[in-house]
């Protein structure tokens, strides 16, 4: 059974996490099949944003289950559950679509990795972010002392990291890591889908691209689909691909 769901409805994908009676923790199979579902998304050419969510509203997503991982010995968990976790949010932060976070709940560990690897966050007044794993005596895996520092000021992730304080809702508003806090995410969900979806999608996902590489979020990467996607589009890479299958030396004219 599915415990994360893709709807697609309007130009619109909701990837939503079904397992309440966890918190919404996450496990090996739920992470196969966020990533089934990122595929999907981002091979849709008519999806114009996508909604990350959660059942439930007593959390978005508490994190790994620790019963997913608890038994795992010291080179299988960081060779496949921390890697397998970061490479997956890694995948999503770097959707050519616009991303939201519907935060209906705490978001704590994971959840909050998962959160920060969305383009946008908002949030309900009583949710509250943390990152409790030096509370059972681990680390942050899911890039959640690398990007998150580029998401949030030092200080605040350094009390949260190393003291063990919660962030409200409010105070995440503040300093920048969530973009509104509402009691009625859903409806502010819609709004902000439904006005990404009237932009150019090339446009915007040209800009997103521009604004991560600018950041460091896989720069390589973002570059180089930069610059391949300007010269797929001159008359040289037409006259070379031509030229390679009708067997001639191309003739470039440097348009």
């Amino acid at each position: 059974m599915s415990r994360v769901h893709l709807d697609i409805a309007g130009g619109v994908a909701e990837i939503r996490l079904d397992n309440p009676a966890k918190l919404n923790a996450l496990d090996q199979k739920m992470i196969a099949q966020l990533s089934a579902h990122i595929d999907t998304v981002e091979r849709n050419a008519d999806i114009a944003c996508v909604l990350v969510t959660a059942e439930g509203d007593k959390a978005f997503c508490t994190g790994a289950d620790i019963k997913a991982w608890s038994g795992l010995g010291p080179a299988e968990f960081a060779r496949h559950w921390v890697r397998d976790g970061h490479r997956v949010l890694g995948r999503l932060a770097q959707l050519s679509k616009p991303t939201i976070a519907v935060l209906n709940g705490h978001a704590f560990g994971g959840g909050l990795e998962l959160a920060a690897a969305c383009d946008l966050r908002i949030m309900a007044p009583q949710a509250m972010l943390a990152l409790p794993e030096a509370e059972v005596g681990i680390v942050p895996g899911w890039s959640g002392t690398q990007r998150l520092t580029r998401l949030i000021p030092e200080p605040v992730l350094k009390e949260m990291a190393l003291f063990g304080r919660r962030i409200s809702a409010e105070r995440a508003c503040q300093i920048g890591f969530v973009a509104e806090v509402s009691d009625d995410l859903r409806a502010l969900a819609a709004t902000m889908a439904d006005r990404a979806a009237r932009l150019s999608p090339r446009a915007v996902e040209i800009t997103k691209s521009m604004i991560h590489a600018a950041r460091g979020e896989d720069p390589a990467a973002m570059i180089e689909a930069l610059g391949s996607a300007a010269i797929a589009a001159t008359e040289d890479r037409a006259e070379g691909v031509a030229a390679f299958a009708e067997r001639r030396k191309p003739q470039f004219s440097g348009t």
